[in-house]
């Protein structure tokens, strides 16, 4: 399948054609999108202005899921490419009268957009868009189901690149809490296999573990074994919304055994970061003096979305060089 989905979205050219998972791409490619996040963040002094590189082009947000972080940034990421950008409003559109995912696509096809950013519930959706485009025509998914994210995989990478060095081989980078329904987990194992993390770990509990984790993963249940001597901490919502039952006792339980608090924290190495993609549930996973601490990277890593999402709209339909 990761062969599949590597044909899907790189050109005969090995350019990238749609971004639907980081499962199965080179890592030069991933390294290729860091480094243009990193070309972008200078060229803009760090303050993301203006550039012309998806002039003309235009970008339309197909949202059938909430979202606030990863759809205001990518709004703004089209924006200060100097794209277009429609936000498409399915609560007011014709996915309410019955018609499909596939006739919304096509209908906006037909209007000569060129980048479709797309969050589902279901599994797959931007996948299957992909295979279903007019060549030219570039998919990126913003998230579906507890499949895949890619775009937060990757500026979680560049977070860490930018703290911790390119030298991801002598990284120990651990993922804690709902691993099972968290395609943020899924999007962050991926890169960071691919990139070479040297110590990768998860933890959480039981039931909320998967069993397809892959080789190369260090699982732990117990929290402060886990911690022991990792640079990197990514602390994962509880994706309760996803679950078909309840698999944890309590909220209060839950923080006993695997909220990240300033004792369990001393327990990594001393300049290790704390990284949470949000939206973060304070008292749940991350104590809030942990969360708003020094070791937090938290707003950097919000910050970092915006130049990774410019990138990777570059890559795929950008007119000119970055």
């Amino acid at each position: 399948m990761a062969a599949d989905l590597r044909a899907l979205q790189l050109g005969d050219d090995g350019r990238l054609r749609h971004l639907v998972t980081l499962d199965g791409l080179p890592k030069a490619v991933l390294v290729d999108l860091l480094d243009t996040a990193a070309a972008i963040a200078a060229a803009t002094g760090g303050k993301v202005k203006k550039l012309p590189v998806l002039r003309g082009r235009t970008v339309v947000n197909l949202f059938f899921e909430p979202s606030t972080r990863t759809r205001t940034s990518f709004e703004l990421a089209a924006s200060r490419l100097s794209a277009d950008v429609v936000n498409f409003d399915v609560a007011n559109s014709s996915t309410t009268k019955g018609e499909s995912v596939l006739d919304t696509l096509r209908t906006l096809e037909a209007m000569h957009c060129d980048l479709f950013v797309v969050r589902h519930k279901e599994n797959g959706t931007p996948e299957y868009l992909a295979r279903h485009v007019r060549d030219g025509v570039s998919i990126v998914n913003a998230g579906d189901g507890n499949n895949a994210h890619p775009t937060q995989g990757l500026l979680d990478a560049y977070t860490i690149r930018a703290h911790k060095g390119a030298d991801f081989q002598r990284l120990g980078v651990l993922l804690v809490g709902d691993i099972l329904h968290s395609r943020v987990a899924r999007s962050n194992l991926h890169a960071l296999r691919t990139l070479g993390v040297g110590d990768l770990r998860v933890c959480g509990p039981r039931a909320l573990l998967p069993t397809d984790l892959g080789a190369g993963v260090q699982v732990f249940e117990d929290f402060d074994r886990a911690l022991r001597g990792v640079d990197v901490v990514m602390m994962l919502r509880l994706q309760k919304e996803r679950m078909q039952e309840a698999l944890v006792p309590s909220e209060a339980e839950y923080f006993r055994q695997y909220g990240l608090d300033a004792r369990r924290l001393s327990l990594a190495r001393p300049d290790a970061i704390v990284m949470h993609p949000g939206p973060m549930n304070r008292g749940v996973e991350i104590a809030s003096d942990v969360a708003d601490g020094p070791q937090s990277v938290i707003l950097d890593q919000v910050s970092n979305g915006l130049v990774v999402r410019m990138a990777v709209m570059a890559r795929l339909v950008g007119a000119g060089p970055v």
